[in-house]
């Protein structure tokens, strides 16, 4: 099965940037949708961003729309997220998921829709 491995998180004061990276092993993500969650302390897990395999559908939880960036690099097998003006909410577990079934042209916000999940890399904003 295909295993997913976070990268790139760490603690940033407000207002700063971080790239979080999604690399792919024991398989490649052909025609998976890709998708980006998290899950502050004390609270549900919730969506950030999608995107298709071909790169045309892209969403955006209303939180992070026009700071948070999703792309992905077919050719490398992973998949990005670029956050900018970060936030102290922003403050969470942040997870890469694998959507087998659907992802080729649809990019889901429904975390039950994703079939492989990563371990998570913790990203910690302070004030």
């Amino acid at each position: 099965q295909v295993q997913l491995v976070e990268s790139g998180g760490g603690l940033v004061q407000a207002g700063g940037s971080l790239r979080l990276s999604c690399a792919a092993s024991g398989g490649t993500l052909s025609n998976y949708g890709m998708g980006w969650f998290r899950q502050a302390p004390g609270k549900e897990r919730e969506f950030v961003a999608a995107i298709s395999w071909s790169g045309g559908r892209f969403y955006y939880a209303e939180s992070v729309r026009g700071r948070f960036t999703i792309s992905r690099d077919n050719v490398k097998n992973t998949v990005s997220l670029q956050m900018n003006s970060l936030k102290p909410e922003d403050t969470a577990v942040y997870y890469c998921a694998a959507d087998q079934s659907r992802g080729y042209y649809y990019a889901s916000v429904n975390q039950d829709e994703y079939d492989y999940w990563g371990q998570g890399t913790q990203v910690t904003v302070s004030s």
